[in-house]
């Protein structure tokens, strides 16, 4: 007969039993053995796979649905399949987040992870049944909560349904961030502005339209960002080690499917090979670069704002930003564009976590990727990155943008951009002509134009009204 267990609450450690030995775990944690030793060899970042909150709601979905799925099977008796239910809707509700503790990054294809989960599950249902943490004979993190799995189809699984999570989160996110820009190319439609090609003036358009483009571009990523989740909703679990389903009873994979579609309220289906699906890592590179391309367009979008407010005297001084903080330590009355610097910023880790993604998924070898563990923090946190970067450039800069108008105007009346509308009429070499002399003289298009009768004051009324040029979409008739 095993001998009883002092409750928890009276020694400072409990002593677990591994495959290396024996090893003092701390009484009061929910974690056992295999997650000490990985919080041991993996100091590495010194961010815990809590800083992914979605990560662990998914491992504990994970944990949930094939406990259920076990216990329909009869594999698993109700009283232990209930108390490790229990413990998984208690994690699911945001709670023992902080027992989740080992190193974003580590070894073992997300081994770590897994156990860490498995552990911190069986001790709480072990208290749930009366029992102190780590009294494995009653419950076990392996025999018991790891049942029907391995880490290689149950981890990769949570962490597509994490990535489900993030991606929503970000859609909402983009969507807000456009509905910003469409609100201010509604408020700018009126104020006519030179476009620039190559930095150079090219021709009229309005403020409104260029606000208005950058929404466009916004809402074509959040259909993108859509489809590539999409991609993420096929998953391998009851294939266990290497997709053969070894050690998981025939109808595990679709029970245990089922099961998880209910909890995470996602349309999740088995994957049709699911030797393929173990090793096969290509719906998070698509992800990836997505959300790469998401960064870049970001960037741009941000590199736009803070040239078109330069100045505020010697540059383009089209638009302001709203003044968030002090600019400068030295120089007195400095206003500096820092919501899209931060951007910026982001936008520049999420291209690299790309890189490392596509590296990690081009390392994997045979029937698995040992690597997941730098794929899922680098999708989770360029996610959660992206999420918060557009939240803050919406509420902290979009919203508050004015636009310097009469500014805009003056240039528009004093840009040489506007005898690009004189070529169908005068011909491309008199135009050419008229540019020449505009910028050597200083003298306006118009006047160059009147002078030499090459059109009349109401013709070039008509053909040179910045509105007409900014909204046409096809030359004037000359009459």
């Amino acid at each position: 007969m095993t001998a009883p267990v002092p409750a928890a609450s009276t020694l400072a450690h409990r002593t677990e039993h591994d495959l290396l030995g024996d090893r003092e775990v701390p009484a009061r944690a929910y974690y056992g053995v295999h997650t000490l030793r990985a919080v041991e060899n993996f100091p590495i970042t010194g961010t815990p796979i809590s800083v992914h909150p979605e990560l662990v709601v998914a491992l504990a979905c994970v944990k949930q649905a094939a406990a259920q799925a076990n216990k329909e099977l009869g594999l698993l008796d109700a009283r232990r399949a209930d108390a490790i239910v229990r413990a998984c809707e208690e994690i699911r509700a945001g709670h023992l987040h902080d027992e989740f503790v080992v190193d974003v990054i580590q070894g073992g294809a997300g081994t770590s992870t897994n156990m860490n989960a498995n552990e911190v599950v069986a001790n709480r249902a072990l208290e749930l049944l009366g029992h102190p943490r780590g009294h494995y004979t009653e419950l076990h993190p392996l025999e018991h909560v790891n049942l029907s799995q391995s880490t290689n189809d149950a981890y990769p699984t949570a962490v597509r349904i994490a990535l489900q999570a993030g991606a929503r989160q970000l859609g909402t996110a983009l969507s807000a961030l456009a509905d910003a820009f469409s609100a201010k190319a509604a408020e700018f439609a009126p104020v006519v502005k030179m476009g620039r090609t190559q930095l150079q003036d090219a021709v009229p358009m309005t403020l409104g339209q260029e606000f208005g483009a950058f929404a466009v571009t916004i809402r074509e990523d959040v259909q993108r960002l859509a489809e590539a989740a999409r991609l993420l909703l096929e998953i391998n679990l009851g294939g266990t080690a290497i997709g053969t389903g070894l050690n998981a009873p025939d109808q595990y994979a679709a029970l245990a499917c089922a099961r998880l579609r209910a909890l995470t309220d996602l349309p999740l289906a088995t994957a049709a090979d699911l030797v393929e699906a173990t090793w096969d890592v290509g719906a998070f590179v698509q992800l990836s670069g997505v959300l790469k391309r998401i960064a870049v367009k970001l960037s741009k979008i941000c590199n736009d704002l803070r040239l078109l407010s330069s100045g505020p005297r010697t540059g383009l001084g089209e638009i302001n930003l709203p003044p968030v903080q002090a600019g400068s330590s030295i120089m007195p009355g400095k206003v500096n564009p820092v919501i899209p610097e931060a951007v910026n910023q982001v936008a520049f880790r999420v291209i690299g976590h790309d890189v490392a993604v596509t590296l990690a998924a081009e390392a994997g070898q045979l029937q698995l990727n040992a690597f997941e563990p730098v794929i899922a923090h680098s999708l989770l946190d360029s996610l959660a990155q992206l999420g918060s970067a557009c939240r803050t450039l919406t509420e902290r800069c979009v919203t508050g943008i004015t636009a310097n108008a009469g500014r805009l105007r003056h240039d528009v009346d004093h840009s040489i951009g506007t005898v690009t509308a004189l070529n169908p009429f005068i011909g491309y070499t008199a135009a050419t002509s008229i540019a020449t002399d505009a910028l050597a003289t200083g003298r306006s298009v118009r006047e160059l134009v009147l002078e030499r009768g090459l059109l009349t004051a109401a013709q070039l009324d008509r053909l040179l009204s910045p509105e007409n040029l900014a909204f046409t979409t096809r030359p004037l008739s000359e009459t």
